[in-house]
């Protein structure tokens, strides 16, 4: 290939590079900047709600209708849901990667309409809501009152109404979740005083429908010829409690008017009081702020940033806003140490390069290579519609060390013309790419086509390899363009020979190193040669090596520990706690007021968040809590003890002995979008639909065979049938008799103990509910069915307990499925000292063991796609194997060449995995992207021996004398290539920052493959081309083509070389 006109148009060169930077600049300044790119599968919400009714009526008559409409959705891959006795109604349905979020949402929003002849009347006025969202929480936000100055009722409306609204209006805000309640108009009723006006609570809600409307009432003079017309208005819906306190029930016999206030206490109060929350000790309410699918995470939280910092400036006194959790917090501490890793790298890098060319003007050639490419990258990032986040980043960090290979062939190649006496720096460049640019174009094609596969996988796993796959790829294609173009250009300009006009050697300093410099790595050379030349003699030596190696990747592949994504500090930490079934709103408040106590001198701690009534893991009930602990940031918490995992310990300690409650610290997952905690997720399933006591029973069984394996740290459900209620039976008979129906009865009794949402009123630029219910005081316990009255068709009173049988009975607080069957969902995590892999594994064998026919688990979160890609890795290392060997094979010509290249490879990646495990690392996705860009980078490395000694074996070499030929000339680039790139990872491979735990997996597994592989490369590939090149010979003789010059010098020094190794055999005989 000529590339003369690049050498000599050095401005064309020029141009091409500056292009690059140009549209790598503006994509800088374009590109969006996230934790990691749309990883989490899109996610649908249904939600609804049935007030009154039990988790078990729910399922059967609200959750199993709509869940059979909505199975099978387009595209769908799971679905749970659950249902609580505070009546909550959720279904969550997963949808595959790739899957158009708006698309399912109008899917799933269609199935439901289908259902809804099937659903409850309550249900129906109620209305279902579907929400498009991903579980990715991107912040939780704090709305306190330091001083005490407002109640949790206040500051949640007044959340609702100034904050909710303006939130919800940001592109990409999927969702705000409010652990609190909003206002609704409260009629308390008193059963007595109903009962004395033979009242029943469906007449308070006949009066309401007919008196709390609004009314379209028309106009005077409309279609007429009158001047004037006149609009009436009807003064609509009540809107303060006096209000609804007049409104007329009946007339009394006396002529007296019966108005609510005289049967009820009306009170602007909350929807439910399910909720107790604080901040810091103090009255405050948390929200969680949700993202919708395919929105970008950092501008989203940049926006909503912005908003709060508006608000802030028009709170009230005694109000203040905090975050408690930003997924920005965590991107940025990363990122700034990912930066600091890419300066490290770049620094280093330069110094290698220095080391071996010994002079600053041809490092300054490899140096704008990098700058070159890494920026240029940045273009391609934009056009493929990529972002800036922790994958794209690494993938430059490594691309450090391999993007500089291509401009080092280059350099390398003139400074090597120059050390056998060419004077001109132009017939030196010339002539050196004649000899490396189709190495060059080879190796770089093989190098980008290992992450052709990967690009192709779906799911989770796919987006990580095409992400850091594909960016890498472009910088090593950029850099190829960069070595062909401006690299020569640069050439013939900057590097000169080391002599001056009269042809004098120079003497400065960069002369004198080049002198020593050149003694030394000579040496190494002859000792090399001489290894080089024993692999080749001693063949058996060379396929031992191969055979310990191959043995030693297939062992360390199947006994390192495996993994998904390593877990990082996030800078928060959830803790679920969970009460004695039963316990009450008070008690489960007290219970964590405890636990808050316990924790409060832990100087890590920046904020605190309490919330009773709601767990991240069990969902909505009174026996449930949690808290969320804000950490200070990490340049704060640098040591040991200050680590997440040491804290969570911490906590577990301080709260053990606290009785009736189960209390678990977790810390929150790395990547956002499934789930709420890290550790495992599955669910068992009954298929039977057998007994719930029983499912439980199975369920308690596995979880302490679980824990008792050493994988597994912790394994728990928050699930408990033991919850105490009372079974309603309806004596159906005595109704008959009485000349009430079955169905008043109940309506009563929901009407007084269930409370039901009535009417509307409109405050506040917002439409809240009228409920109506017994007053507190009045159902307090069974004993006050004797006072509450149903009327029969006499008009007489009579009360509930008289038609009504309560039977105690213990329940679960709240049922879930999962697939359409009854599920318990399990959570935990894996022991110290084992990875996520480990405890997946343990998890299929003790279900082996204890699960009964008709019983089984799924996973989900982020567990479900782990254990979907466990074995992937190695189909896809061999698919990266094989797409490299046929390359090469059209590269060469040849089915038996490209042998000696690919058998290297295993050799880099059993480095990898030793590493690995010299280490303590996981087997997980940082790794495997390293150990995929190595599959590329070794063979890469090999091109240059191979290519090199198949040109000596044409120019008439003897196999031996040109393998040893293209040993030689390659020491020194594969050792710069090696070496830039090891050097490069050095500061990944030791990070103890922000996000450390993936820094190390990516940088540890480079180091260790490209240290093993380039020691295994430069000894057996000389030897491994020799017994391939033999082969090829046998069945196509090799044609001789014609030499020049420096082959030519080649040969002379090898002829010399051969017989010195005679004479010393000769004399060694003797």
């Amino acid at each position: 290939m000529n590339l003369k006109v690049f050498i000599e148009r050095h401005i064309l060169s020029s141009v091409i590079s500056v292009l690059l930077l140009l549209a790598g600049i503006i994509g800088i300044l374009t590109l969006p900047i996230e934790q990691y790119p749309d990883i989490a599968p899109p996610t649908v919400l249904v939600r609804t709600s049935y007030p009154g009714a039990s988790a078990e009526t729910i399922q059967k008559s609200v959750i199993a209708p709509l869940e059979e409409s909505i199975n099978g959705v387009e595209n769908m891959d799971y679905m749970q849901s659950t249902s609580t006795n505070s009546g909550s109604i959720s279904i969550n349905v997963y949808f595959r990667q790739g899957t158009d979020p708006d698309m399912a949402t109008v899917n799933v929003q269609n199935r439901i309409s289908q259902a809804a002849g099937s659903l409850p009347a309550e249900v129906t006025r109620i209305g279902v809501t579907v929400l498009k969202r991903q579980n990715s929480m991107l912040k939780i936000v704090a709305l306190h009152s330091p001083n005490g100055t407002y109640d949790t009722k206040f500051l949640a409306n007044y959340m609702k109404i100034n904050l909710e609204p303006q939130l919800k209006r940001i592109k990409g805000v999927g969702d705000v979740l409010l652990h609190s309640n909003q206002y609704s108009m409260r009629i308390w009723l008193n059963p007595s005083a109903m009962a004395q006006h033979n009242l029943i609570p469906d007449d308070i809600t006949n009066v309401l429908s007919e008196q709390n409307i609004e009314s379209a009432t028309g106009s005077f003079g409309a279609n007429s010829s009158s001047t004037y017309e006149y609009t009436m208005k009807y003064r609509g819906r009540k809107l303060t409690p006096e209000e609804f306190g007049e409104i007329v029930i009946s007339a009394l016999p006396d002529g007296e008017i019966l108005r609510l206030k005289d049967v009820a206490k009306i009170e602007l109060g909350l929807e439910s009081y399910d909720y107790e929350s604080k901040i810091n000790g103090h009255p405050g309410i948390q929200f969680m702020i949700f993202q919708t699918a395919g929105s970008n995470a950092t501008e989203v939280v940049n926006t909503i940033d912005d908003l709060l910092e508006e608000v802030k400036k028009d709170l009230p006194d005694d109000i203040e806003i905090d975050t408690l959790m930003s997924v920005n917090d965590f991107l940025y501490a990363s990122m700034a140490e990912v930066f600091k890793s890419l300066v490290a790298a770049f620094i280093l890098v330069v110094l290698v390069v220095y080391f071996f060319l010994q002079d600053i003007r041809a490092t300054l050639i490899p140096s704008i290579s990098i700058i070159v490419s890494l920026i240029g990258t940045f273009a391609f990032m934009a056009l493929a519609g990529f972002t800036i986040n922790l994958l794209t980043l690494f993938a430059l960090v490594l691309a450090i060390g391999t993007v500089v290979d291509n401009a080092i062939v280059v350099v390398e190649a003139v400074q090597a013309r120059f050390d056998i006496g060419y004077k001109s720096s132009y017939q030196a460049t010339n002539d050196a790419m004649g000899g490396i640019t189709g190495a060059i174009i080879t190796s770089t094609l093989v190098f980008m086509a290992v992450f052709i596969p990967v690009s192709m996988m779906g799911g989770t796993s796919g987006i990580f390899y095409t992400q850091f796959g594909i960016t890498m790829a472009v910088a090593v294609g950029i850099s190829a363009i960069n070595a062909l173009t401006l690299s020569p250009a640069l050439c013939a300009i900057l590097m000169k020979p080391y002599i001056d006009e009269n042809g004098n050697e120079i003497n400065n300093f960069s002369t004198r190193f080049r002198k020593t410099f050149t003694t030394s790595f000579n040496a190494v050379v002859n000792h090399y040669k001489y290894g080089v030349l024993f692999f080749i003699r001693k063949k058996w030596a060379m396929w031992s090596i191969i055979a310990i190696c191959i043995t030693l990747l297939i062992v360390f592949m199947t006994t390192t520990k495996t993994g998904f994504v390593p877990d990082e500090d996030m800078g928060t930490i959830m803790v679920n706690v969970t009460a004695k079934p039963g316990s009450s709103l008070q008690n489960t408040d007290n219970i964590m007021n405890e636990v808050s106590k316990r924790i409060e001198d832990m100087e890590q701690i920046k904020l605190s968040s309490i919330v009773s009534g709601a767990g991240t893991v069990a969902g909505n009930g009174s026996s449930f809590g949690m808290m969320v602990l804000s950490l200070k940031n990490w340049n704060y918490r640098k040591d040991q003890s200050d680590k997440i995992n040491a804290l969570i310990t911490e906590i577990r300690e301080r709260t053990a002995d606290i009785k009736d409650a189960q209390i678990m610290p977790v810390a929150p997952p790395v990547i956002t979008g499934y789930g709420m905690t890290n550790g495992f997720e599955m669910h068992l399933q009954d298929k039977n639909d057998g007994d719930i006591n029983e499912f439980f029973d199975i369920t308690q069984n596995f979880i302490n065979t679980l824990n008792e394996r050493p994988e597994i740290e912790v394994a728990y459900t928050s699930f408990n049938p033991e919850y105490p209620q009372y079974m309603v039976d309806v004596d159906a008979a005595k109704c008959k008799r009485a000349g009430v129906s079955p169905a008043t009865v109940l309506s009563t009794l929901s009407g007084y103990y269930g409370g039901q949402y009535v009417s509307n009123i409109n405050r506040f630029s917002h439409v809240y509910r009228v409920t109506i219910q017994a007053d507190p005081k009045y159902r307090i316990s069974p004993e006050t069915l004797e006072n509450t009255y149903v009327r029969m068709n006499n008009g007489e009173m009579a009360p509930l307990n008289y038609f009504l049988t309560l039977t105690k009975v213990y329940e679960p607080q709240s049922l879930n499925r999962f697939n359409m069957y009854s599920s318990i969902a399990i959570n935990g995590s894996a022991a110290d000292g084992y990875s996520s892999g480990d405890a997946i594994k343990a998890i299929h064998e003790v279900a082996e063991q204890t699960l009964p026919r008709g019983y089984d688990f799924e996973f989900s979160g982020i567990t479900r796609e782990e254990n979907n890609t466990t074995n992937r890795s190695i189909i896809i290392f061999v698919i990266c194997i094989v797409l490299v060997y046929l390359i090469l094979c059209a590269f060469y010509e040849s089915i038996f060449i490209p042998i000696a290249v690919i058998i290297s490879v295993p050799c880099g990646l059993m480095g990898s995995f030793l590493f690995a495990k010299l280490f303590e690392l996981d087997n997980n996705i940082y790794l495997q992207t390293g150990i995929i860009m190595l599959i590329g980078l070794l063979a890469k490395t090999a091109i240059l021996i191979t290519e090199y000694a198949t040109k000596h074996r044409k120019a008439g070499m003897s196999l031996t004398q040109a393998a040893i030929a293209a040993a030689k000339v390659r020491l020194r680039p594969i050792l710069m290539t090696a070496l830039t790139m090891i050097f490069g990872m050095i500061p990944l491979m030791f990070s103890n920052g922000v996000g450390a735990n993936g820094n190390s997996s990516l940088g540890t597994g480079a180091v260790g493959g490209m240290l093993v592989g380039t020691l295994v490369l430069l000894f057996l590939v000389p030897a491994l081309f020799v017994v391939f090149q033999w082969i090829e010979e046998r069945f196509r003789p090799m044609e001789h083509e014609r030499t020049n010059l420096a082959i030519e010098a080649e040969i002379k020094d090898l002829k010399r070389l051969n017989n010195e190794n005679n004479e010393q055999t000769d004399n060694n005989n003797a």
